[in-house]
Protein backbone atom coordinates (compact mmCIF):
# COMPACT_ATOMS: atom_id res chain seq x y z
CA UNK A 1 0.00 0.00 0.00
CA UNK A 2 2.52 2.58 -1.18
CA UNK A 3 0.08 4.70 -3.22
CA UNK A 4 -0.60 7.87 -1.19
CA UNK A 5 -3.79 8.72 -3.08
CA UNK A 6 -6.76 6.71 -1.72
CA UNK A 7 -8.49 4.54 -4.31
CA UNK A 8 -11.86 5.21 -2.58
CA UNK A 9 -12.88 8.34 -0.68
CA UNK A 10 -16.19 9.02 1.07
CA UNK A 11 -16.69 12.64 2.15
CA UNK A 12 -19.77 13.51 4.21
CA UNK A 13 -21.89 10.86 2.49
CA UNK A 14 -25.55 10.74 3.49
CA UNK A 15 -28.23 8.39 2.19
CA UNK A 16 -31.97 8.21 2.84
CA UNK A 17 -34.66 5.69 2.01
CA UNK A 18 -37.74 7.94 2.11
CA UNK A 19 -37.71 9.27 5.68
CA UNK A 20 -35.16 6.76 6.97
CA UNK A 21 -31.58 7.98 7.04
CA UNK A 22 -29.36 4.97 6.42
CA UNK A 23 -25.93 6.67 6.16
CA UNK A 24 -24.98 9.58 8.40
CA UNK A 25 -22.16 11.77 7.08
CA UNK A 26 -19.74 8.94 6.26
CA UNK A 27 -16.06 9.88 5.91
CA UNK A 28 -13.77 7.06 4.80
CA UNK A 29 -10.54 6.64 2.85
CA UNK A 30 -9.51 3.28 1.42
CA UNK A 31 -5.90 2.83 0.33
CA UNK A 32 -5.04 1.01 -2.88
CA UNK A 33 -4.54 -2.67 -2.07
CA UNK A 34 -6.18 -2.38 1.35
CA UNK A 35 -8.37 -5.22 2.60
CA UNK A 36 -11.29 -4.04 4.72
CA UNK A 37 -13.95 -6.09 6.49
CA UNK A 38 -17.15 -4.21 7.37
CA UNK A 39 -19.33 -5.68 10.10
CA UNK A 40 -22.22 -4.62 12.28
CA UNK A 41 -25.81 -5.52 13.16
CA UNK A 42 -28.51 -5.89 10.53
CA UNK A 43 -29.71 -2.51 9.29
CA UNK A 44 -26.51 -0.68 10.22
CA UNK A 45 -25.90 0.52 6.65
CA UNK A 46 -22.92 -1.68 5.78
CA UNK A 47 -24.34 -3.18 2.56
CA UNK A 48 -25.63 0.22 1.48
CA UNK A 49 -22.15 1.65 2.04
CA UNK A 50 -20.43 -0.70 -0.38
CA UNK A 51 -23.30 -0.56 -2.90
CA UNK A 52 -22.71 3.20 -3.12
CA UNK A 53 -19.15 2.57 -4.33
CA UNK A 54 -20.25 1.29 -7.74
CA UNK A 55 -23.38 3.39 -8.02
CA UNK A 56 -25.93 0.68 -7.21
CA UNK A 57 -27.22 3.10 -4.57
CA UNK A 58 -27.37 6.86 -5.10
CA UNK A 59 -26.63 9.29 -2.29
CA UNK A 60 -28.37 12.50 -1.25
CA UNK A 61 -25.32 14.48 -0.15
CA UNK A 62 -21.55 14.24 0.05
CA UNK A 63 -19.04 12.88 -2.45
CA UNK A 64 -17.64 9.48 -3.37
CA UNK A 65 -14.48 9.32 -5.48
CA UNK A 66 -13.45 5.92 -6.84
CA UNK A 67 -10.23 5.42 -8.83
CA UNK A 68 -10.08 9.18 -9.41
CA UNK A 69 -13.68 9.42 -10.64
CA UNK A 70 -16.28 11.38 -8.66
CA UNK A 71 -19.37 9.18 -8.87
CA UNK A 72 -21.53 12.00 -7.50
CA UNK A 73 -20.47 14.59 -10.10
CA UNK A 74 -22.18 12.97 -13.08
CA UNK A 75 -24.68 10.15 -13.33
CA UNK A 76 -22.69 8.67 -16.23
CA UNK A 77 -19.66 8.29 -13.97
CA UNK A 78 -21.21 5.24 -12.32
CA UNK A 79 -20.75 3.35 -15.58
CA UNK A 80 -17.09 4.37 -15.73
CA UNK A 81 -16.53 3.30 -12.15
CA UNK A 82 -18.01 -0.16 -12.74
CA UNK A 83 -15.10 -0.85 -15.10
CA UNK A 84 -12.84 -0.64 -12.05
CA UNK A 85 -15.09 -2.43 -9.56
CA UNK A 86 -16.20 -6.06 -9.32
CA UNK A 87 -18.97 -7.14 -6.97
CA UNK A 88 -20.08 -10.44 -5.49
CA UNK A 89 -23.52 -10.60 -3.89
CA UNK A 90 -25.26 -12.90 -1.41
CA UNK A 91 -27.09 -14.56 -4.28
CA UNK A 92 -24.90 -15.84 -7.08
CA UNK A 93 -26.81 -14.14 -9.93
CA UNK A 94 -25.44 -16.54 -12.53
CA UNK A 95 -27.27 -16.96 -15.84
CA UNK A 96 -28.85 -20.44 -15.55
CA UNK A 97 -28.99 -21.00 -19.31
CA UNK A 98 -25.24 -20.36 -19.76
CA UNK A 99 -22.36 -22.63 -18.83
CA UNK A 100 -19.85 -21.57 -16.20
CA UNK A 101 -17.41 -20.56 -18.95
CA UNK A 102 -20.10 -18.60 -20.82
CA UNK A 103 -21.08 -16.79 -17.61
CA UNK A 104 -17.45 -15.72 -17.19
CA UNK A 105 -16.81 -14.65 -20.80
CA UNK A 106 -20.07 -12.79 -21.50
CA UNK A 107 -19.15 -9.38 -20.03
CA UNK A 108 -15.54 -9.22 -21.30
CA UNK A 109 -16.76 -10.00 -24.83
CA UNK A 110 -19.69 -7.56 -24.69
CA UNK A 111 -18.32 -4.62 -22.71
CA UNK A 112 -14.56 -4.90 -23.17
CA UNK A 113 -14.71 -6.15 -26.78
CA UNK A 114 -12.44 -9.08 -25.95
CA UNK A 115 -12.22 -11.83 -28.54
CA UNK A 116 -13.77 -15.18 -27.61
CA UNK A 117 -10.30 -16.72 -27.41
CA UNK A 118 -8.99 -13.94 -25.13
CA UNK A 119 -12.07 -14.08 -22.91
CA UNK A 120 -11.84 -17.86 -22.62
CA UNK A 121 -8.15 -17.69 -21.67
CA UNK A 122 -8.86 -15.12 -18.95
CA UNK A 123 -11.89 -17.05 -17.71
CA UNK A 124 -9.97 -20.31 -17.43
CA UNK A 125 -7.21 -18.49 -15.56
CA UNK A 126 -9.64 -17.20 -12.94
CA UNK A 127 -11.61 -20.44 -12.75
CA UNK A 128 -8.27 -22.10 -11.97
CA UNK A 129 -7.60 -19.34 -9.45
CA UNK A 130 -10.83 -20.21 -7.61
CA UNK A 131 -10.05 -23.92 -8.04
CA UNK A 132 -12.91 -25.04 -10.28
CA UNK A 133 -11.53 -25.13 -13.86
CA UNK A 134 -13.01 -28.61 -14.24
CA UNK A 135 -16.53 -27.16 -13.90
CA UNK A 136 -16.19 -24.81 -16.90
CA UNK A 137 -18.65 -26.64 -19.16
CA UNK A 138 -21.28 -27.31 -16.53
CA UNK A 139 -24.41 -25.24 -15.90
CA UNK A 140 -25.01 -23.46 -12.57
CA UNK A 141 -27.73 -25.93 -11.59
CA UNK A 142 -25.14 -28.71 -11.70
CA UNK A 143 -22.96 -27.02 -9.08
CA UNK A 144 -23.12 -26.73 -5.30
CA UNK A 145 -23.82 -23.35 -3.74
CA UNK A 146 -20.18 -22.95 -2.80
CA UNK A 147 -19.09 -23.70 -6.35
CA UNK A 148 -21.64 -21.25 -7.76
CA UNK A 149 -20.32 -18.51 -5.50
CA UNK A 150 -16.77 -19.26 -6.63
CA UNK A 151 -17.97 -18.94 -10.23
CA UNK A 152 -19.48 -15.56 -9.30
CA UNK A 153 -16.10 -14.49 -7.89
CA UNK A 154 -14.27 -15.68 -11.02
CA UNK A 155 -16.81 -13.90 -13.24
CA UNK A 156 -16.19 -10.62 -11.42
CA UNK A 157 -12.42 -11.08 -11.68
CA UNK A 158 -12.65 -11.66 -15.45
CA UNK A 159 -13.35 -7.93 -15.81
CA UNK A 160 -9.93 -7.32 -14.18
CA UNK A 161 -11.22 -4.87 -11.56
CA UNK A 162 -9.00 -2.80 -9.31
CA UNK A 163 -11.53 -3.15 -6.48
CA UNK A 164 -13.59 -6.14 -5.34
CA UNK A 165 -16.72 -5.69 -3.23
CA UNK A 166 -18.25 -8.64 -1.38
CA UNK A 167 -21.73 -8.23 0.13
CA UNK A 168 -22.21 -11.07 2.64
CA UNK A 169 -20.85 -13.60 0.12
CA UNK A 170 -21.37 -16.61 2.39
CA UNK A 171 -24.73 -15.78 3.99
CA UNK A 172 -26.77 -17.77 1.45
CA UNK A 173 -24.58 -20.86 1.74
CA UNK A 174 -24.97 -24.01 3.76
CA UNK A 175 -22.46 -24.05 6.65
CA UNK A 176 -20.28 -26.75 5.07
CA UNK A 177 -19.86 -24.60 1.94
CA UNK A 178 -18.86 -21.41 3.74
CA UNK A 179 -15.25 -22.48 4.26
CA UNK A 180 -14.57 -23.19 0.59
CA UNK A 181 -15.70 -19.68 -0.42
CA UNK A 182 -13.77 -18.02 2.42
CA UNK A 183 -10.67 -20.02 1.51
CA UNK A 184 -11.03 -18.77 -2.06
CA UNK A 185 -11.29 -15.17 -0.86
CA UNK A 186 -8.23 -15.62 1.36
CA UNK A 187 -6.28 -16.75 -1.72
CA UNK A 188 -7.46 -13.68 -3.65
CA UNK A 189 -6.47 -11.37 -0.80
CA UNK A 190 -2.85 -12.29 -1.52
CA UNK A 191 -3.17 -10.90 -5.07
CA UNK A 192 -3.01 -7.28 -3.89
CA UNK A 193 -6.48 -6.29 -5.11
CA UNK A 194 -8.39 -3.74 -3.03
CA UNK A 195 -11.12 -5.62 -1.16
CA UNK A 196 -14.11 -4.48 0.89
CA UNK A 197 -16.13 -7.31 2.38
CA UNK A 198 -19.35 -7.10 4.38
CA UNK A 199 -19.43 -10.26 6.49
CA UNK A 200 -20.05 -11.73 9.94
CA UNK A 201 -17.22 -14.22 9.43
CA UNK A 202 -14.86 -12.92 12.08
CA UNK A 203 -12.26 -15.62 11.45
CA UNK A 204 -11.96 -14.25 7.92
CA UNK A 205 -11.60 -10.73 9.30
CA UNK A 206 -8.81 -11.82 11.63
CA UNK A 207 -6.84 -13.60 8.92
CA UNK A 208 -7.32 -11.27 5.94
CA UNK A 209 -8.29 -7.72 6.93
CA UNK A 210 -5.88 -4.82 7.21
CA UNK A 211 -8.71 -2.95 8.92
CA UNK A 212 -12.05 -3.91 10.43
CA UNK A 213 -14.83 -1.32 10.34
CA UNK A 214 -17.82 -1.59 12.66
CA UNK A 215 -21.05 0.17 11.70
CA UNK A 216 -24.13 0.91 13.80
CA UNK A 217 -27.17 3.05 12.99
CA UNK A 218 -25.66 4.34 9.75
CA UNK A 219 -22.39 5.45 11.32
CA UNK A 220 -18.85 4.12 11.35
CA UNK A 221 -18.40 3.87 15.11
CA UNK A 222 -15.10 1.99 15.23
CA UNK A 223 -12.27 1.01 12.89
CA UNK A 224 -8.97 -0.62 13.73
CA UNK A 225 -6.54 -3.34 12.64
CA UNK A 226 -7.86 -6.81 13.60
CA UNK A 227 -5.36 -7.25 16.43
CA UNK A 228 -6.76 -4.11 18.08
CA UNK A 229 -10.39 -4.47 17.00
CA UNK A 230 -10.81 -7.92 18.54
CA UNK A 231 -8.75 -7.46 21.69
CA UNK A 232 -9.55 -3.92 22.81
CA UNK A 233 -12.63 -2.42 21.10
CA UNK A 234 -13.50 0.97 22.55
CA UNK A 235 -17.15 1.53 21.60
CA UNK A 236 -19.80 -0.22 23.75
CA UNK A 237 -21.79 -1.24 20.65
CA UNK A 238 -18.70 -2.92 19.21
CA UNK A 239 -18.08 -4.79 22.45
CA UNK A 240 -21.71 -5.91 22.58
CA UNK A 241 -21.68 -7.06 18.95
CA UNK A 242 -18.43 -8.99 19.34
CA UNK A 243 -19.68 -10.56 22.54
CA UNK A 244 -22.77 -11.84 20.76
CA UNK A 245 -21.12 -13.02 17.55
CA UNK A 246 -18.02 -14.60 19.06
CA UNK A 247 -20.04 -16.48 21.66
CA UNK A 248 -22.66 -17.62 19.13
Amino acid sequence: MTDVQPIITFSGVEKWYDQFKVLHGIDLNVARGERIVICGPSGSGKSTLIRCINGLESIQSGHIVVAGIDITANRHNAEKIRRHVGMVFQQFNLFPHLTVLENCTLSPIRSQKASKAEAKEVAMHYLSRVRIPDQANKYPSQLSGGQQQRVAIARALCMKPEIMLFDEPTSALDPEMVKEVLDTMILLADDGITMLCVTHEMGFARSVADRVIFMADGNIVEQAPPEVFFTSPTHPKTRSFLGQILNH
